[in-house]
């Protein structure tokens, strides 16, 4: 069976609307409810089906939404119709079972039976071996700033059935809804849809290739990423070059100011930082900026 036939095989979709009326959520741009959908399905089910088929389908734009950061700057959220939301899960259900076999053991993010508690424990094993210098790599506005095209390149080398990578590909470029106005998406892909965690860890497993390929030591979760090596001097020279690959291979920002080597007790990861037990152990604790909020 092709890989199009399994995703829209029609055990595959009853899973991925079950999952997206369980998830709730607001309308997209067309107004149907998750209520509503149901209905919506019963009478136009086969008409999509065969315009995906075809190649016709045409995704919806998302609705553009923001939601305030810690800070206070905003975060653009992408919120796709229901009916859109129903594909990207059932594209999602099926792919990342294939993904999930290259997926480096250091990743935790948005990945199945996998936790931010799992990271930071990762992280103090490391520490804990010696590995207590930090290098804190900040990608600036990740989601927004991912090149499509070499996305999809990516994701050609390993799903080689064209039918699913053009359709991932309308995904990434069907444009934004804000106040009325579509706008296109020519880069990036928007947070608040079901593809998109997914689509964020095949980018960024090419980073987590490099990094392994060195022989460094890092955990990853999502787009936050911290590199743990022996020395001050190996920091600062590992800093210099993953930044460049980070530019040149990937094509992605990194966020100069933000990036940095530092000490254990001094940075904040997924809400925790470091500190020295008297047995000399390293530990984990809520970091104060989290424990305030």
């Amino acid at each position: 069976m092709e890989l199009l036939e399994e995703i829209l095989n029609p055990n595959n979709l009853n899973k991925a609307y079950k999952k997206v009326v369980s998830n709730k959520g607001v309308a997209g741009v067309d107004g149907i409810t998750v209520e509503e959908e149901f209905d919506y399905l019963k009478e136009n089910k086969d008409r999509i089906l065969n315009q995906i088929r075809k190649r016709r389908y045409k995704p919806q734009p998302v609705k553009r939404v923001q939601i305030p950061k810690e800070n206070g700057k905003k975060r653009n959220l992408g919120i796709p119709t229901v009916t859109d939301r129903i594909i990207q899960q059932a594209i999602v259900q099926i792919i990342s079972q294939i993904f999930e076999k290259q997926f480096n053991d250091n990743s935790f993010g948005f990945r199945p039976n996998r936790s931010c508690e799992q990271a930071v424990i990762r992280a103090i094993e490391y520490l804990n071996d010696g590995y207590e210098w930090i290098v804190d790599i900040d990608l600036e506005r990740f989601f927004d700033t991912v090149n499509q095209d070499r996305l999809i390149t990516i994701i050609g080398k390993t799903i080689k059935d064209g039918d699913v990578v053009s359709l991932i590909r309308k995904y990434l470029s069907a444009g934004v809804m804000e106040k009325g106005i579509v706008k296109a998406t020519e880069v990036g892909t928007p947070q608040g849809g079901n593809l998109s965690p997914l689509l964020s860890n095949i980018m960024l497993n090419e980073l987590d290739k490099e990094l392994e390929e060195r022989g460094l030591n890092f955990v990853r979760y999502a787009d936050d990423c911290i590199i743990l090596v022996r020395s001050e001097k190996a920091a600062n020279r590992v800093l210099t070059s993953i930044t460049k690959f980070i530019k040149k291979k990937l094509g992605l920002k990194v966020n100069a100011e933000k990036s940095k080597v530092t000490r254990p007790s001094k940075t904040k990861y997924l809400g925790f930082s470091f500190w020295m037990s008297k047995s000399g152990k390293w530990k984990p604790k809520p970091h104060l900026k989290s424990y305030q909020k």
